[in-house]
């Protein structure tokens, strides 16, 4: 019995070792990273690596005094925030719809949704461009939700619906047995039992929303829609030429709110990975 749990525990250790080993592996480019922003412009340049570099709030004293940042990180978490708000609302009944009821071309009409998500974004980008700005929200963080939202609907479509097949129908019959109507079992029962998948669906749609730099130009025209993705571009040309401090601490500081949401999630995202990979 002792040789047993001896046993146990040194493969315990040996897992924690290897779980430490691979942690360090996925930080440390993180955390190097965020030392380029704490560090001068001229040794970031350097041909010769510099193994004990000089600390220095340049980059920060920068994005404070020339850069709006708080307003681009405020901006990035509207846009990104509302437009996983619109597809989750839109993209729930949809799926329920795709999943549960029977009707002529219902597979030809979620492989339509799905294809959408294929289509280059630069067809539509001028008559994006022109519908925004014929109704008045050109340049504004309102029409970034709305072409974000379109953007990602599909995906989470497809992806919420693959959840819902899962969910056995006997549960819904039971719930029909006792009087329930379709918008009662989509809230009661379809909802709690694929969270995890419409937690991964959301997280999904917010890092392709962070990531969308084509229409975030094209629709933020100022400072006043810009998004910590434009941000970023406003460091890699001009007279000062690219500022490479100061691009590593804005990509941290666009990154780190995904990093933290991940782990904060993490439980319900991993379920949700696995959640519609088989399939009977």
């Amino acid at each position: 019995m002792a040789s047993v749990r001896k046993s146990g525990g040194d493969n315990l250790l040996v897992r924690y070792i290897i779980l430490g080993s691979w942690a360090m592996v996925c930080l440390v480019p993180i955390l190097w990273f965020l030392t380029i922003g704490f560090r001068p412009r001229t040794e970031i340049i350097v041909p010769e690596p510099i193994y004990w570099p000089t600390w220095s709030l340049d980059a920060w004293r920068l994005l404070v005094s020339d850069w709006p940042i708080a307003l681009y990180l405020r901006n990035s978490v509207l846009a990104v925030a509302g437009s996983v708000l619109i597809d989750l609302v839109l993209a729930i009944p949809a799926a329920f719809a795709l999943a549960r009821y029977e009707f002529k071309g219902r597979e030809d009409i979620g492989f339509y949704i799905l294809s959408t998500r294929m289509m280059a974004p630069a067809i539509v980008a001028v008559p994006i461009f022109f519908l925004f700005k014929n109704i008045g929200l050109l340049d504004s963080v309102w029409a970034l939700m709305l072409i974000y939202a379109a953007i990602n609907l599909s995906l989470v479509t497809w992806i919420i619906r693959s959840y819902m097949l899962d969910i056995p129908k006997e549960l819904e019959d039971a719930a029909r047995t006792d009087g329930a109507d379709d918008l009662t079992i989509l809230w009661e029962i379809m909802i709690p039992a694929c969270l995890p998948g419409i937690i991964t669906a959301a997280v999904i749609a917010a890092i392709f929303a962070i990531n969308e730099f084509l229409f975030t130009l094209l629709i933020a025209s100022t400072s006043k829609a810009y998004t910590m993705s434009v941000a970023l571009a406003n460091f890699t040309g001009g007279s000062d030429g690219v500022i490479y401090n100061a691009i590593a601490l804005v990509s941290f500081i666009a990154f780190a709110p995904i990093l933290i949401l991940v782990i904060l999630i993490q439980k319900h995202l991993s379920r949700g990975l696995t959640m519609g990979a088989v399939k009977g």
